[in-house]
């Protein structure tokens, strides 16, 4: 309901602070220009093709060197550095091919601004705004755990993301929004699926972005994404293709479609630059990440497990 009624600015404000128009949630998205600087300074150095992903690594410490109050972490100070970091990933990414109208406009907009060579249309960008919502936190996944870890032994809000971030481009978590991308773009058309699929299968390959960990029966986030890009662009061509991989995943009893798949399908309707659904992924999820560190830096207790021997006995 949140995906289809709220801003992500919205929801990232109900996960910080509990309710909806706090004014410590509502200030100005901005980076401050130090920051700017001081990203385009590290960007500079990368190679041309670098995906958004990888940017969003290097622009996160970028800004953490110029916030020299990141270690105060009460919780006024953490979601001050929460929006400023947040619009700092997505306003430091590179255009696509268009630039925004207003420096003040939503997260969602300025998004698209960056993965997009064209603006989207109305409908496109509400379904980006959904995404970012869908994605904004999602209990203790692999990123979430592991930004944990970190918030808990009292790592500042930009090392929190970071290591969100590192968890986060695995395979098998918000990295599978890449791999989809890929096998959606290499077929020609929707005939061309079931040779995208069954080859990805004679090489030994999962299908990426089916089967879910907590969703064995469907993920209902991929449902309503599928379902606004539906409404969105129903003529796209490259729609078309995703449907026909999806008729080709149930033909042969695949798991459902989970929320990366979605968002490789958003990506590729959208004409979104490659690597575009885990740039979507990762913004929407720093969102969660600072929320969960929120909370561990109020109880200040490291999270430290212990391990128990489990090999053969030693002998003295």
């Amino acid at each position: 309901a949140l995906a289809t009624q709220r801003s992500f600015e919205d929801v990232a404000g109900l996960l910080w602070t509990g309710s909806f128009g706090d004014p410590a949630a509502a200030a100005p998205w901005q980076a401050t220009r130090e920051a700017v600087a001081a990203v385009a300074a590290a960007l500079a150095a990368l190679p041309p093709g670098t995906y958004p992903l990888e940017r969003l690594q290097v622009i996160v410490p970028a800004l953490a060197v110029t916030d020299r109050l990141r270690l105060q972490l009460d919780r006024p100070a953490v979601i001050a550095a929460a929006r400023g970091l947040i619009a700092g990933m997505v306003d430091c990414l590179p255009s696509a091919g268009f630039a925004a109208e207003d420096s003040r406009a939503s997260i969602a907009a300025r998004l698209a601004t960056k993965l997009c060579p064209r603006p989207p249309s109305a409908g496109l960008t509400g379904a980006l705004r959904a995404a970012l919502v869908l994605l904004a936190d999602h209990e203790l996944a692999a990123s979430t755990l592991a930004a944990r870890v970190a918030a808990s032994v009292r790592a500042d809000p930009y090392a929190v993301v970071g290591t969100g971030l590192g968890a986060m481009s695995g395979a098998l978590h918000g990295g599978a929004a890449l791999g989809a991308e890929v096998m959606l773009v290499s077929a020609d058309g929707p005939a061309d699926a079931p040779r995208v699929v069954g080859e990805l299968l004679r090489r030994g390959e999962r299908i990426p972005g089916f089967g879910h960990f907590v969703y064995q029966t469907g993920d209902p986030r991929a449902v309503l994404l599928l379902d606004l890009i539906r409404q969105a662009a129903p003529d796209s061509g490259r729609l078309a293709v995703a449907e026909a991989v999806l008729a080709e995943a149930r033909r042969r009893a695949l798991p459902a479609p989970n929320i990366e798949f979605a968002l490789a399908v958003l990506a590729t309707v959208a004409g979104m630059s490659p690597g575009s659904g885990e740039a979507v992924f990762a913004t929407a999820r720093t969102a969660g990440w600072l929320a969960h560190a929120l909370e561990e830096y109020a109880r200040a207790t490291p999270i430290r497990p212990r391990g128990v021997y489990t090999g053969p006995s030693a002998t003295l």
